[in-house]
């Protein structure tokens, strides 16, 4: 079975320059189970196979979350777009308002320099002596009526100053005020403007995004439409793998029966079996359909994954019946531990890096008997584990701890 490590290498090799999935993302996690039932089903198969298997399904389960993120960044581009296109309203709305309340402030201010002339004129005459020529008009009227006379143009030419000094008074305090809607609208302009900027870089952004997404889901597809075709022209090599492999079965039954019949043996009473290596469960016993081939496999023992050199023990006591080299299984070593239930009971270890036992030696349960490797048919560290009835395959589950442990 695969290792996480040999998984992760097929995934950063197989997955496009565009995809950076972090390894403890889901998509990575669902890639790398999807990588281990390729190398499970593939293990009896071709080198190329097994090669394009981890491609095609790398790709296959990156390409719905690709395809996911083409639609939520389309989705992205046309908001970001639409934010983008409000703000650029606003931000001309803002300004045309800030244009009219500046020209407004302008004529508010036209008015004070005009009213302060006036002022300063009134002033200008105050300071000449105003208050004496006033009298000097009124010490020059002829008569009471002319008097009065002089009296009524002097009061209106007080109001006139008077009118002009309020004239300015107000037109300061409206120029104050436009001058502070002026600079308000000002601001206002400013900051959509910077919201308007801000919003069609995040559009451009968003674009970007959006094509590098589409670009990754395109290079997603070619790479699954190449290893597909690459797994199509190793078909006849596979099956030939496959038919070996039916082969060096039937030759290890038959082997196994043929010792069991010339040796017999006395009743098995060792109890349940001990776990022959310290590490994890990848893969179970049982019937495999592989979906490249269309062709279903027995996968006749459970693997264990473990470092390579871990130790692997006898599962009980017995008489090593093979050990050796056995085709697909590399070194392989079986244990005949007596008759259970009528038949020959026998434990098989597969994939060893080192065989520490020989033919015809008496092992006790716990010995080490080999090291775990990755011989023969195999694609990562792990023991392949077997138990036999009369040469037959059962599942190991039935006869370890339930723990495996």
């Amino acid at each position: 079975m695969c290792l996480s490590g040999l998984c992760t290498a097929g995934l950063l090799v197989t997955v496009p320059g565009a995809v950076h999935a972090d390894p403890s993302s889901d998509d990575a996690r669902r890639a790398s189970r999807a990588v281990d039932r390729a190398e499970a089903i593939l293990e009896d198969a071709t080198a190329t196979a097994r090669s394009a298997a981890r491609r095609l399904e790398v790709a296959t389960a990156a390409l719905p979350a690709a395809q996911e993120k083409v639609a939520t960044s389309r989705g992205i581009v046309a908001a970001a777009s639409v934010q983008a296109a409000t703000a650029r309203r606003k931000a001309d709305t803002a300004r045309r308002a800030y244009d009219r309340t500046a020209a407004a402030f302008e004529v508010a201010q036209s008015r004070v320099d005009q009213a302060r002339e006036r002022v300063d004129d009134i002033a200008a005459v105050s300071y000449m002596g105003g208050n004496i020529a006033t009298v000097n008009v009124l010490v020059e009227a002829r008569g009471a009526q002319d008097a009065m006379d002089r009296i009524g143009l002097i009061e209106q030419v007080m109001r006139r100053q008077q009118e002009d000094v309020n004239e300015f008074a107000g037109a300061r305090r409206s120029a104050r005020i436009h001058q502070d809607k002026a600079g308000l609208a000002k601001r206002t302009a400013e900051d959509a403007e910077r919201e308007a900027a801000d919003k069609l870089a995040a559009a451009r952004s968003a674009q970007a995004a959006a094509q590098r997404a589409r670009a990754t889901m395109i290079k997603l597809a070619q790479s699954r439409k190449a290893a597909l075709r690459l797994a199509r022209s190793q078909r006849a090599a596979v099956l030939a793998k496959y038919e070996q492999a039916k082969a060096e079965e039937e030759r290890i039954q038959a082997a196994l029966r043929g010792w069991d019949e010339k040796n017999g043996g006395s009743s098995y009473t060792g109890g349940m079996l001990r776990m022959p290596v310290h590490g994890w469960k990848t893969s179970d016993f049982g019937s495999r359909f592989d979906p490249y081939y269309r062709v279903w496999q027995l996968h006749a023992g459970m693997d264990i994954a473990a470092g390579g050199g871990t130790p692997i023990h006898a599962a009980a006591g017995g008489r090593v019946i093979q050990a050796s080299w056995n085709g697909g299984y590399g070194n392989y070593t079986c244990i005949n531990h007596g008759r259970k239930g009528g038949r020959s009971f026998t434990t098989c270890y597969g994939h060893q890096s080192k065989i520490l036992v020989r033919y015809g030696e008496y092992v006790r349960r716990g010995e080490v008997i080999g090291r775990v490797g990755t011989t023969g048919a195999s694609t990562g560290y792990h023991l392949h584990f077997e138990t036999r009835f009369g040469g037959v395959p059962k599942n190991p589950a039935n006869y370890l701890p339930r723990c495996l442990c």
